[in-house]
């Protein structure tokens, strides 16, 4: 019994050899899955990058859209009304772009004298500054705000020259893609949610068909409201500056009412061009003061704050300033300046989910006798 026990105590050789041979097939094996597993997680964040903007903009513009197309559904088939509201669509975009193009092609075509002049006042402005700081604050010598001011300008111009003509052949995918996909959200998007509504559990059907149906309400009526916003405020800009000598006031009102989606921070953004074109150009008279007044009261605290906000936004977001600077901050650092914008629905989002979760679990709880009674039975 102990020459038996002796004898296979120990492994031999070819168990050892054979032991080996399976931990080196299973290494290799998990190595082959980690390294497909890796590759396919790089496409797949490869694809989600490209796709995320035209998916983006197509469920922006299904919003914007299914208003219209409600309505014609009245008169026409679904598709037929998708059709409609696209001709009609087509027909303003080629007006605006037809009224824009000789505004563009002046922008570009003087901002490459112009942007020097522009950062050489600044750092005129700068220097003004730092000398009258330098009797009272001498360690602010050692800072050579000017020459990093004129450095960054340089990188700026020639990062926004670099990138035209890849944002060109990004804008021409994005007009083919884009209507495509908002061309099935609009026809398809009730049947898609109501499918994927129908993949919840029995038990939380209810639940799940009410969220579905508050975020949608909810994203639909932020959007609406945040694009007619950035209109308003773009128009009022636009049309104010118009009454001035300063250049480029259309393209400064574009540039006004498309910062002002991202909120408290895009409207500070928005006007900084603004005023330095005005005072570069005009000088701090009569008109600079104008242009100041109507970014600061008229644009922000008169039409945005006291008009706008409370009847577009306030009631749609409902969230606490400081949720929606967390929302702007986390948001940009994911995904730059789209993600400061779309930071605050998303978050507006999670907080409806969590209501409507605690809702729903505080309504239909068993009380504790019930339970313990059916444990019981």
């Amino acid at each position: 019994m102990s020459n038996f026990a002796q004898k296979h105590r120990g492994w031999t050789r070819a168990q050892v050899a054979l032991a080996f041979l399976v931990l080196m097939a299973a290494i290799a094996c998990g190595l082959a899955v980690y390294s497909s597993a890796s590759s396919l997680i790089v496409l797949s964040r490869e694809a989600f990058s490209v796709l995320f903007l035209p998916l983006l903009l197509s469920l922006v513009l299904a919003f914007l859209l299914d208003p219209l197309v409600t309505q014609l559904e009245k008169l026409f088939t679904r598709t037929g009304s998708i059709f409609i509201v696209y001709i009609l669509t087509l027909m303003l975009a080629s007006l605006a772009v037809l009224w824009l193009t000789p505004h563009w092609q002046e922008f570009w075509s003087n901002m490459g004298a112009d942007f020097p002049r522009y950062t050489e006042q600044v750092i005129v402005g700068l220097k003004n500054v730092i000398s009258a700081l330098h009797d009272r604050f001498p360690m602010v010598a050692q800072y050579d705000l000017p020459a990093k001011v004129h450095s960054w300008g340089e990188q700026l111009m020639s990062a926004v020259l670099a990138e035209t003509p890849q944002s060109a052949m990004k804008v021409g995918g994005l007009l083919v893609i884009v209507p495509l996909f908002t061309f099935f959200f609009l026809r398809d998007g009730r049947s898609i949610l109501r499918a994927c509504v129908t993949l919840a559990p029995n038990r939380h059907f209810e639940m799940v068909r009410d969220l579905s149906y508050l975020v949608s309400r909810q994203l639909s009526h932020f959007v609406r409201g945040r694009i007619i916003e950035a209109v308003i405020v773009g128009l009022v800009v636009g049309c104010g500056l118009s009454l001035t000598d300063i250049r480029y006031a259309p393209m400064l009102g574009i540039f006004a009412g498309v910062t002002n989606l991202i909120p408290y921070i895009g409207p500070i953004i928005g006007m900084v061009p603004g005023i330095l074109i005005a005072f570069v150009d005009l000088g701090a008279g009569g008109q600079f003061w104008w242009i100041v007044i109507l970014y600061i009261l008229i644009a922000q605290v008169l039409i945005d704050n006291f008009i706008l906000i409370p009847i577009l936004i306030s009631r749609v977001a409902n969230l606490h300033p400081l949720m929606v600077f967390f929302a702007i901050i986390v948001g940009g650092k994911f995904y730059g300046v789209i993600g400061m914008i779309i930071g605050v629905p998303i978050v507006s989002v999670i907080k409806i989910a969590m209501l409507e979760i605690r809702t729903y679990r505080r309504t239909f709880r068993l009380p504790e006798s019930n339970l313990e009674g059916e444990r019981l039975h």
